[in-house]
């Protein structure tokens, strides 16, 4: 099922409206990361956003969440005093790792690995044009 405009638009403000407190106004609150919102994920009743995060400057993303687990109520206060006039509610935050970084290292990885042999008869051709 396609999301509704409304879903789309409310997506998109809290995804911009985190990534500037995670740069602006939280490095008291969890250290010198750096914080993407790669991605935000809102319930089609706008009581519930998945945020999913990229960090930089820290290995142990594990870590990383749980730090933003424990400032989850103030950060929500932050975003309700930038989207509060645009929203009714502010929605529950829930914070994921975006691992998608990662993942696409791996596969580079995996592709940097494989041994393949060169087509002879190919390089033959092109000597030709």
């Amino acid at each position: 099922m396609a999301e509704s405009i409304r879903i789309q638009k409310t997506a998109r403000l809290l995804q911009k409206a985190l990534a500037d407190i995670f740069s602006q106004e939280t490095t008291g609150l969890l250290g010198n990361v750096m914080i993407t919102v790669t991605e935000v994920r809102v319930s089609p009743d706008l009581g519930l956003a998945k945020v999913y995060l990229s960090f930089l400057l820290d290995r142990d993303q594990a870590e990383g969440i749980a730090r933003i687990e424990e400032q989850k109520g103030a950060i929500r206060k932050l975003l309700g005093n930038r989207v509060g006039s645009k929203l009714r509610k502010v929605p529950e935050l829930r914070f994921y790792t975006d691992d998608s970084v990662a993942h696409a290292a791996r596969i580079h990885q995996l592709l940097d690995e494989l041994d393949i042999p060169e087509d002879t008869d190919l390089m033959q051709e092109e000597s030709f044009l």
